[in-house]
């Protein structure tokens, strides 16, 4: 995001040598116009003193970055050190001056523009990058062998995108997608990292001798500067329902990197809904807040509180993994292109919803999970978070509605999903489904940021009644079918005994 602050005109302008001696003068007065870009703070000098003069006729440009030297020089010049040079600017007054040093000044602090700043808590950030600190958090992610496999495969399956080209990995953490780019061939990788554990990621850098390739830079993205524009950004900015914590506006912002036909990995998202159906999640969540129907808990009457106690335990969405038969209805998907969107298309997403219901049942409420698309000049590779996937830290996220309806094979159910960015890094979503044509709807809106963590690490179960045939007839024809194959009967997989020759002849005859 580009600030223009106002112009100042009768500036004259003079170059020094790098030991402050006086090289030469531009002829006649100049306007200047500081530009805040939030990466570099642009000062464009015109000889036109008209302020609707276009950028490209500027007669000169300079960059001041974060940590350029700048100075005032008596009371009315300012001095900028630049990366092809020195110049000092002589303005017509004192006050002007005191302008345009206060503008950098502020550029330089972070003080101005600051947008991660503007749409994050400072308490929620603390956390954040304290979190992201730990080793053990990097552990956990670098240890879903799903996502950071993809990750690599996605890489490597497009050297041509990576060879000799520049990277730049934002939000970095260990470094490890940094690792990924120069094993792809890299000129050079700039790695982002805002959080404590840039300094470990260093430390790895240097450990595998790859300190002249990948140039940590500690920071956000959207205060840091890279001294060049970069080929290809990429980045792990997904959470839970793919965009809680809001850092993918992060990966957005640090297109201002990106040379014209940049490549982003990934380049693509998209989000799947689906209408499910579970009577045990729903059940384990009421009777949670049963808790608060008891009139004489240790003689004090809790019933007053019950319905808040609804109102908490379903305002959370439920992080785990489930069965996808459970699901009433193919998943409407909501698609977001990388490379083109900005970031303040995630401030409000809404996505209408429409479905034919495929089986019948009781909805109770919305399941939600997506999947990322690398899409390279060799090959697309996907990185999915289906529940019909190997498992991943992401799980899936599934949002349910207080009062569930009857819905039957045919019908069509329509409404709305809101996801309302909000400043603790995370998203007010808002539900509503309902069959078309009727009054029968369902709403609800939950908070992102307070999610229910159910998943508990055991196989997941199928839903009550796909059974069609007898699992117990089917269980003993396995079983003979086991025997007669290799003289073992299996017991869930797991080979259970050897039977005598007469239980063979048995269990192949059914007798």
């Amino acid at each position: 995001m580009a600030v223009a602050s106002a112009s100042f005109t009768g500036v004259r302008l003079s170059h020094l040598t790098s030991c402050g001696e006086l090289q030469g003068k531009e002829d006649g007065v100049l306007r200047l116009q500081p530009l805040d870009q939030t990466e570099n703070f642009l000062l464009r000098f015109f000889k036109d003193a008209n302020a609707d003069m276009p950028a490209a006729s500027a007669h000169l440009e300079i960059e001041v970055f974060k940590d350029s030297d700048v100075c005032r020089v008596g009371s009315t010049a300012f001095v900028v050190n630049h990366q092809k040079g020195t110049i000092l600017i002589h303005f017509e007054d004192q006050k002007q001056r005191e302008a345009l040093a206060s503008a950098i000044s502020k550029f330089q602090k972070g003080d101005a523009h600051n947008i991660f700043s503007e749409r994050t808590e400072e308490s929620s950030a603390s956390q954040y990058f304290q979190f992201y600190g730990y080793l053990s958090q990097q552990q956990n992610m670098m240890q879903d062998y799903w996502r950071t496999a993809t990750y690599q495969r996605a890489v490597l399956s497009n050297v041509e995108d990576f060879r000799g080209k520049v990277i730049l990995d934002v939000g970095a953490g260990s470094g490890i997608l940094s690792f990924f780019a120069a094993q792809a061939g890299a000129a050079r990788v700039y790695g982002i990292e805002a959080s404590s554990i840039a300094k470990h990621a260093e430390s790895l850098v240097y450990a595998n001798r790859l300190q002249q390739l990948i140039k940590l830079v500690p920071g956000k993205v959207e205060e840091v500067s890279i001294p060049e524009k970069v080929d290809l950004i990429i980045s792990e900015p997904m959470g839970y329902m793919l965009y809680n914590e809001r850092m993918l506006e992060s990966y957005l912002h640090a297109k201002k990197f990106l040379k014209p036909g940049g490549k982003m990995f990934p380049s693509l998202g998209d989000l799947h809904i689906a209408p499910f159906s579970d009577a045990a999640l729903f059940m384990e969540q009421m009777n949670k807040a049963n808790f608060w129907c008891q009139n004489s808990f240790h003689g004090v009457d809790l019933t007053c509180l019950r319905e808040a106690a609804i109102k908490e335990y379903f305002n959370q969405p439920v992080v785990d993994t489930f069965d996808m038969r459970i699901l009433l209805a193919q998943s409407v998907v909501h698609s977001v292109n990388f490379e083109k969107a900005d970031e303040v298309d995630l401030h409000k997403i809404d996505i209408p919803l429409e479905y034919v219901v495929t089986q019948s049942g009781e909805l109770h409420g919305l399941a939600f999970w997506f999947d990322v698309a690398f899409v390279g000049s060799q090959q697309t590779v996907y990185l999915s978070t289906a529940p019909s996937q190997p498992l991943t830290h992401w799980y899936q996220v599934r949002c349910l509605v207080e009062k569930p309806m009857i819905v039957t094979k045919g019908q069509v159910l329509d409404g709305r999903c809101k996801l309302i960015a909000n400043k603790r890094q995370s998203y007010d979503v808002e539900i509503e489904i309902g069959i078309r044509g009727t009054q029968v709807r369902a709403r609800n809106t939950l908070d992102l940021k307070n999610p229910f963590f159910r998943y508990a690490g055991q196989p997941v179960q199928a839903p009550p009644g796909f059974c069609e045939t007898s699992p117990s007839q089917d269980y003993w024809t396995q079983a003979a079918t086991d025997v007669h194959n290799t003289g073992t009967i299996y017991l869930k997989g797991t080979p259970w005994m050897s039977p005598p020759a007469t239980t063979w002849m048995s269990l192949e005859s059914g007798y």
